[in-house]
């Protein structure tokens, strides 16, 4: 059974699962769906193109599918697309796509706190935490279980691996491979992810292979190029060290802070 209040604006048009709560004031868009099990509190908006799932907790003065902040939008159809089981602080903006059927999209189970901005076709994956503030520009791509602590920027075009965590107040402005710490501004290499890793249930041996690995790629003193090869001649095969090699092949050496190939 739904309880919504008389002083919310829920438009005909939107399709609410069971066992919903929608606090005074918050408003629905037209075309918004909601599942089952979710909590909107007072003075949230979420507007159309908005597709929300199960077990969410939308927070005060939150806005979600936001018109996008770029000029190149037109007023396409476009959306935002969230996951089961996040909670969303308060004042937080989420834009929609700013491209015909596309979708800015939230996984699930993440954590999202106070003030933070999610710009247009971002994708944030599963067990995320942003801190206060985080500010993630459009086009970008957060990894599984990663953390960004209050105030991190990431520019557009931006990608974070998985397992990271982003320290407090650092400016991404390059890609971040998998498993690793960025500190400091100009955001610099500060070690592997060792504490939320075990955590994570690594292994030591996989734990020790991934620092491995990183030793290879940002303090040997060598191009991108060799220590890939380092990297493939020194460390056992597995998923980690291949994702590792994939991420950085992938993003064609736009490593943040590592050094220039050959």
């Amino acid at each position: 059974m739904n309880t919504i209040s008389p002083l919310a604006f829920v438009n005909p048009a939107a399709k609410i699962g069971n066992d919903v709560t929608i606090d005074a004031f918050a408003y629905i868009d037209e075309g918004v769906i909601i599942g089952d099990n979710c909590h909107v509190r007072p003075h949230a908006s979420i507007l159309r193109g908005s597709r929300i799932g199960n077990n969410n907790t939308i927070y005060e003065g939150v806005i979600i599918g936001a018109s996008p902040q770029d000029f190149r939008w037109k007023g396409e159809k476009s959306f935002v697309e969230i996951g089961n089981n996040n909670t969303i602080r308060e004042h937080v903006i989420i834009n929609r796509s700013i491209r015909e059927n596309e979708a800015t999209v939230i996984g699930n189970d993440s954590f999202i706190m106070a003030q933070s901005h999610i710009g247009h076709d971002s994708v944030i994956g599963n067990y995320c935490v942003l801190g206060n503030a985080v500010k993630i520009a459009g086009d970008c791509k957060v990894g599984n279980f990663c953390i960004l602590s209050s105030n991190a920027l990431m520019h557009e075009r931006c990608e974070i691996g998985e397992w990271c965590l982003i320290k407090g107040g650092c400016r991404v402005n390059s890609n971040v491979p998998p498993y690793v710490v960025m500190a400091h501004n100009p955001i610099s290499y500060s070690g592997i992810n060792a504490f939320i890793l075990r955590r994570g249930k690594f292994s030591e041996d996989v734990i020790d292979d991934i620092a491995k690995c990183y030793r290879h790629l940002y303090q040997s003193n060598t191009s991108v190029f060799n220590a890939l090869r380092r990297i493939e001649a020194d460390v056992i095969p597995g998923h980690e060290r291949d994702s590792i090699l994939a991420f950085i092949r992938q993003h064609n050496e736009k490593i943040v802070c590592a050094p220039k190939g050959e």
